[in-house]
């Protein structure tokens, strides 16, 4: 089973990590300045993950894939890492919303 862990940046700002059921992250969120903040982005990757018009698939200069996740407002919620085929990225997306809505949460902040 996924979970999320909530984890403190050096500079103090809130980030979530959604990590998959073999303790693999697969989505990573911005820094928030609170952690009611993180906890709505958090919620919205749980609502957002369902939606796979909501996953932007990209290719990076090098070459390698990653994916954004959007919110309702286009706002990116979380990205992945770097995987080196579109079909290790898009194995990614699946493990997000298999994961997202049922992952507890961590708060290791």
């Amino acid at each position: 089973m996924g979970k999320f862990e909530i984890t403190t940046r050096k500079n103090g700002e809130f980030q979530f990590n959604l990590k998959a059921g073999n303790g693999q992250v697969i989505l990573t969120s911005e820094g928030y300045t609170t952690k009611s903040n993180c906890i709505n982005g958090l919620e919205s990757v749980r609502k957002n993950a369902q939606d796979d018009s909501k996953f932007d698939r990209k290719t990076a200069v090098n070459g390698k894939h990653y994916f954004n996740l959007k919110a309702t407002n286009g706002q990116v919620i979380g990205s992945s890492e770097m995987y080196e085929t579109a079909a290790s990225r898009d194995n990614g997306i699946d493990s997000v919303q298999k994961n997202a809505p049922t992952a507890e949460i961590l708060d290791l902040s």
